[in-house]
């Protein structure tokens, strides 16, 4: 059944508008094949164990894509991945069907008004779809200037992310971290040498090291995470 179900949205796929919007049996699938990723990443997307695993929901769907792709070839390696991108050989339809799944639901950044009458399942429920980033200290002026100059090009301006670069703010902090370390490590590659008009290019494009962190002190990087943390309002 699952077959059947995958095998009529992909001849969907086509119809979907421009802005990614889905039709239900695409929304159908896409959770359907979510499943085993939310042992890890949550029913709603939003990730767990405070942020050992990123929150997912909302994310740009491109970026979702583009990730996966890369877990599925090794370019990106990430050994909790292995099984979910390999041994299910995942197949580019799928990873559009999950992408635009996990990339359309939306969490709440403020708590429920919950009614008298409202059971234990339902408050559950409804915390399940709360996403709240606890703020920061820092230099929020000079987080906020060295994020308008330095990122906000590829993530934007609020930090939701540009067609493949990802949705930053209303992610875990300590898990943005962590793959900024691993930037300036070089162990995942971030700024792209490409020309901009040419997008099959820029796939293909090498990193240029680590790019702009490496140009930043440990204070710049802990203030841009500090406004990032305020940007959710």
């Amino acid at each position: 059944m699952r077959l059947l179900g995958v095998a009529a949205s992909a001849l969907l796929l086509g119809t979907a508008t421009t802005n990614g919007a889905e039709l239900p049996g695409q929304q159908d699938s896409g959770k359907e094949i979510n499943g085993p990723c939310a042992a890890c990443h949550g029913d709603q997307g939003q990730g767990g164990k405070r942020g050992e695993y990123p929150r997912l929901a909302g994310q740009r769907a491109a970026y979702l894509e583009d990730s996966l792709k890369k877990f599925r070839t090794r370019e990106r390696l990430n050994l909790p991945m292995l099984p979910y991108t390999q041994e299910r050989e995942l197949s580019d339809t799928d990873i559009k069907l999950v992408s635009a799944y996990l990339a359309g639901i939306t969490l709440q950044t403020t708590f429920p008004d919950f009614k008298d009458t409202d059971d234990a399942l339902t408050r559950l429920e409804a915390m399940e779809k709360v996403m709240i980033i606890p703020k920061l200290e820092g230099d929020l002026d000079n987080g906020k200037t060295i994020y308008e100059k330095e990122c906000a090009d590829c993530h934007g301006k609020t930090g939701k992310g540009t067609w493949r670069y990802p949705m930053l703010v209303g992610q875990y902090t300590n898990y943005l971290q962590r793959q900024m370390d691993a930037y300036l490590r070089g162990e995942r590659a971030h700024d792209m040498d490409a020309d901009e008009a040419d997008e099959v290019e820029k796939l293909k494009a090498k990193p240029i090291e680590v790019g702009v962190l490496g140009r930043l002190t440990k204070k710049d990087i802990d203030d841009i995470l500090a406004y990032i943390t305020r940007l959710q309002d």
